[in-house]
């Protein structure tokens, strides 16, 4: 799942300053789910723009929430937001910035400012009321050989052959010892499913050259 967190207030007042009429955007996807860019976000954004417009600038503005059932689908964007983009001077999109860029793809005329700040893809620790990094989309998994845990984004310092020298009782040096050490986890791991042999197998460096950005798959 892609994080989302929610830009400061100030922060998009000041991004919208200018402007008399905004649609404002959510997402039924990443954003819905986590409720940082919901209907109701979406809504909620609406009434705090309204109420930020008068008193910052003596504007009254006009304003509609609505939400698309993933932003990041071109042609699910265009098509819901075509029949009234054009009644408003910019678009706040309360989805990742990949739902951004999308908007801003399928009508390149308009604005879009972006509500929230994306962090990283994890999963949401609801015990914990955590959202962790699990994966850093490198393009070569290897998950199968690493017991289900990624190496590349949960070793804070991404050893593709490990532990290191500063581990101590599954234990990370970086944090003061108080992040697990992700190769430690691995051992676990492939313990508990008797493939300890994959622990030994060496690994050369990544080749990074291979993924050019921007990246394309057909």
């Amino acid at each position: 799942m892609i994080i989302l967190e929610p830009k400061p207030l100030e922060e998009v007042l000041t991004l919208a300053k200018g402007f008399e009429s905004i649609l404002i955007v959510g997402c039924d996807g990443c954003a819905g789910i986590y409720q940082v860019g919901g209907e109701k976000q979406a809504e909620t954004m609406s009434t705090l723009l309204e109420m930020g417009k008068k008193l910052k600038e003596k504007i009254n503005l006009k304003s509609e929430a609505l939400t698309v059932l993933r932003q990041c689908d071109l042609r699910i964007t265009a098509t819901t937001l075509k029949p009234i983009v054009d009644k408003y001077q910019a678009i706040l999109s309360l989805a990742c910035g990949i739902g951004v860029q999308t908007i801003a793809q399928a009508f390149p005329e308009k604005i879009v400012i972006p509500g929230n700040d994306t962090k990283f893809i994890g999963m949401q620790d609801r015990e914990l009321g955590k959202f962790l990094e699990f994966c850093r989309t490198c393009g070569e998994c290897i998950l199968f050989e690493t017991g289900g845990i990624c190496p590349i984004t949960r070793c804070a310092k991404g050893l593709m052959n490990g532990p290191c020298g500063g581990m101590a009782d599954g234990k990370c040096e970086v944090g003061d010892y108080t992040r697990d050490c992700a190769w430690f986890q691995i051992w676990e791991a492939l313990k508990r499913q008797g493939r300890t042999e994959l622990y030994k197998k060496f690994r050369l460096p990544r080749d990074r050259s291979f993924k050019a950005q921007p990246q394309e798959i057909k």
